[in-house]
Protein backbone atom coordinates (compact mmCIF):
# COMPACT_ATOMS: atom_id res chain seq x y z
CA UNK A 1 0.00 0.00 0.00
CA UNK A 2 3.10 2.52 0.20
CA UNK A 3 2.72 4.97 -2.57
CA UNK A 4 -0.90 4.26 -2.83
CA UNK A 5 -2.60 7.49 -4.77
CA UNK A 6 -4.40 9.43 -2.02
CA UNK A 7 -8.01 8.17 -1.37
CA UNK A 8 -11.17 10.46 -0.88
CA UNK A 9 -14.30 10.15 0.80
CA UNK A 10 -16.78 12.57 -0.10
CA UNK A 11 -21.11 12.11 0.07
CA UNK A 12 -23.47 11.51 2.76
CA UNK A 13 -25.57 8.46 3.70
CA UNK A 14 -27.66 6.65 6.88
CA UNK A 15 -27.52 3.37 8.21
CA UNK A 16 -30.34 2.04 10.75
CA UNK A 17 -29.17 -1.03 12.93
CA UNK A 18 -29.90 -4.30 11.48
CA UNK A 19 -30.50 -7.87 11.65
CA UNK A 20 -27.87 -9.30 14.07
CA UNK A 21 -26.58 -6.25 15.47
CA UNK A 22 -24.87 -4.94 11.94
CA UNK A 23 -24.65 -2.16 10.47
CA UNK A 24 -24.31 -1.35 5.95
CA UNK A 25 -20.88 0.78 5.32
CA UNK A 26 -22.26 2.86 2.26
CA UNK A 27 -22.06 1.71 -1.34
CA UNK A 28 -20.17 5.06 -1.92
CA UNK A 29 -17.21 4.71 0.90
CA UNK A 30 -17.21 0.95 0.15
CA UNK A 31 -14.81 -0.09 -2.84
CA UNK A 32 -12.99 3.30 -1.35
CA UNK A 33 -11.81 1.31 1.92
CA UNK A 34 -11.44 -1.84 -0.18
CA UNK A 35 -9.24 -0.29 -1.81
CA UNK A 36 -7.07 1.76 0.04
CA UNK A 37 -7.38 -1.22 2.60
CA UNK A 38 -4.92 -3.56 -0.46
CA UNK A 39 -8.34 -5.29 -1.38
CA UNK A 40 -9.32 -6.50 2.18
CA UNK A 41 -12.87 -5.67 3.42
CA UNK A 42 -11.13 -3.97 6.27
CA UNK A 43 -12.86 -0.63 7.70
CA UNK A 44 -10.74 1.18 10.03
CA UNK A 45 -12.31 3.52 12.74
CA UNK A 46 -10.68 5.57 15.12
CA UNK A 47 -12.17 8.24 17.94
CA UNK A 48 -12.46 11.99 16.19
CA UNK A 49 -9.41 14.00 18.18
CA UNK A 50 -12.46 16.82 18.67
CA UNK A 51 -16.39 15.33 18.17
CA UNK A 52 -18.13 12.94 19.73
CA UNK A 53 -18.13 10.63 15.96
CA UNK A 54 -15.92 7.95 14.75
CA UNK A 55 -13.25 8.47 12.15
CA UNK A 56 -13.28 5.69 9.25
CA UNK A 57 -10.92 4.88 6.20
CA UNK A 58 -8.59 1.99 4.99
CA UNK A 59 -5.36 0.79 5.84
CA UNK A 60 -3.53 2.69 4.00
CA UNK A 61 -4.12 6.18 6.25
CA UNK A 62 -1.97 4.56 9.01
CA UNK A 63 0.73 4.26 7.12
CA UNK A 64 0.85 7.95 6.87
CA UNK A 65 0.32 8.65 11.02
CA UNK A 66 4.06 9.46 11.38
CA UNK A 67 3.64 12.34 8.88
CA UNK A 68 0.22 13.39 10.23
CA UNK A 69 1.82 13.22 13.92
CA UNK A 70 4.73 15.34 12.49
CA UNK A 71 2.52 17.83 11.12
CA UNK A 72 0.57 18.56 13.80
CA UNK A 73 3.63 18.58 16.16
CA UNK A 74 5.10 21.38 14.35
CA UNK A 75 1.54 22.87 13.02
CA UNK A 76 1.61 23.64 17.29
CA UNK A 77 5.05 24.39 17.89
CA UNK A 78 4.68 27.52 15.18
CA UNK A 79 1.03 27.98 16.98
CA UNK A 80 2.95 28.57 20.49
CA UNK A 81 0.03 25.34 21.41
CA UNK A 82 1.08 22.60 23.82
CA UNK A 83 1.20 19.29 21.90
CA UNK A 84 1.14 15.61 24.29
CA UNK A 85 3.19 13.78 21.73
CA UNK A 86 2.00 10.65 23.52
CA UNK A 87 -1.59 11.25 23.74
CA UNK A 88 -1.47 11.62 20.22
CA UNK A 89 0.11 8.64 19.31
CA UNK A 90 -2.19 6.72 21.69
CA UNK A 91 -5.42 8.31 19.50
CA UNK A 92 -3.83 7.66 16.32
CA UNK A 93 -2.29 4.45 17.05
CA UNK A 94 -5.71 3.19 18.76
CA UNK A 95 -7.68 2.15 15.72
CA UNK A 96 -10.32 -0.18 15.49
CA UNK A 97 -10.21 -2.58 12.80
CA UNK A 98 -13.35 -3.93 11.91
CA UNK A 99 -14.29 -6.71 8.97
CA UNK A 100 -17.17 -6.10 6.67
CA UNK A 101 -18.50 -8.59 3.90
CA UNK A 102 -19.46 -7.98 0.22
CA UNK A 103 -22.77 -6.10 1.12
CA UNK A 104 -20.82 -3.92 3.33
CA UNK A 105 -22.44 -5.18 6.19
CA UNK A 106 -20.25 -4.89 9.54
CA UNK A 107 -20.49 -5.21 13.51
CA UNK A 108 -19.86 -1.86 15.30
CA UNK A 109 -18.66 -3.35 18.68
CA UNK A 110 -20.11 -1.84 21.75
CA UNK A 111 -16.91 -0.85 22.71
CA UNK A 112 -16.29 1.55 19.79
CA UNK A 113 -19.80 2.57 19.66
CA UNK A 114 -19.74 4.55 23.05
CA UNK A 115 -16.62 6.16 21.83
CA UNK A 116 -19.29 8.29 19.73
CA UNK A 117 -22.95 7.42 21.55
CA UNK A 118 -23.66 5.28 18.74
CA UNK A 119 -26.99 3.41 19.35
CA UNK A 120 -28.57 1.93 16.35
CA UNK A 121 -28.34 4.68 13.63
CA UNK A 122 -25.14 5.71 11.82
CA UNK A 123 -25.03 9.01 9.47
CA UNK A 124 -21.94 8.69 7.47
CA UNK A 125 -20.36 12.22 5.90
CA UNK A 126 -17.35 12.23 3.57
CA UNK A 127 -14.26 14.36 4.77
CA UNK A 128 -11.67 13.96 2.18
CA UNK A 129 -9.20 11.97 3.94
CA UNK A 130 -11.70 10.13 6.11
CA UNK A 131 -15.57 9.68 6.70
CA UNK A 132 -17.08 10.45 9.70
CA UNK A 133 -19.51 8.28 11.94
CA UNK A 134 -22.00 10.08 13.82
CA UNK A 135 -24.68 9.41 16.34
CA UNK A 136 -27.59 11.99 14.89
CA UNK A 137 -27.99 13.26 18.37
CA UNK A 138 -24.53 14.14 18.94
CA UNK A 139 -24.28 15.88 15.36
CA UNK A 140 -27.42 17.64 16.15
CA UNK A 141 -25.45 19.06 19.31
CA UNK A 142 -22.06 19.68 17.80
CA UNK A 143 -22.81 23.19 17.16
CA UNK A 144 -22.68 26.06 14.58
CA UNK A 145 -21.00 25.37 11.56
CA UNK A 146 -22.25 21.66 10.73
CA UNK A 147 -26.01 22.62 9.72
CA UNK A 148 -25.47 21.49 6.45
CA UNK A 149 -24.34 17.87 7.79
CA UNK A 150 -27.01 18.22 10.06
CA UNK A 151 -29.53 18.97 7.48
CA UNK A 152 -28.43 16.21 5.59
CA UNK A 153 -28.39 13.84 8.33
CA UNK A 154 -32.25 14.73 9.21
CA UNK A 155 -33.49 13.92 5.78
CA UNK A 156 -31.22 10.93 5.17
CA UNK A 157 -32.58 9.51 8.61
CA UNK A 158 -36.24 9.65 7.66
CA UNK A 159 -36.19 8.21 4.16
CA UNK A 160 -34.14 5.08 6.38
CA UNK A 161 -36.98 5.16 8.85
CA UNK A 162 -39.73 5.73 6.58
CA UNK A 163 -38.43 2.62 4.45
CA UNK A 164 -38.46 0.28 7.82
CA UNK A 165 -41.60 1.67 8.29
CA UNK A 166 -43.46 0.53 5.17
CA UNK A 167 -41.66 -3.32 5.76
Amino acid sequence: MAGSRPYTYRGQDFSLQRDKNRFVLPTLFRSTVRDSSGGQQILVLAQHHRWTCLTGFGLSRVEEFPEVLERERKRAAEAGEPFDYDTRLMQLWGVFEIPFDGSGRFILPDYVATIANIDKEIYFHGSGEYFLLWNPDELAKAGPGLEAAQAACTALAAKERAKVKRS
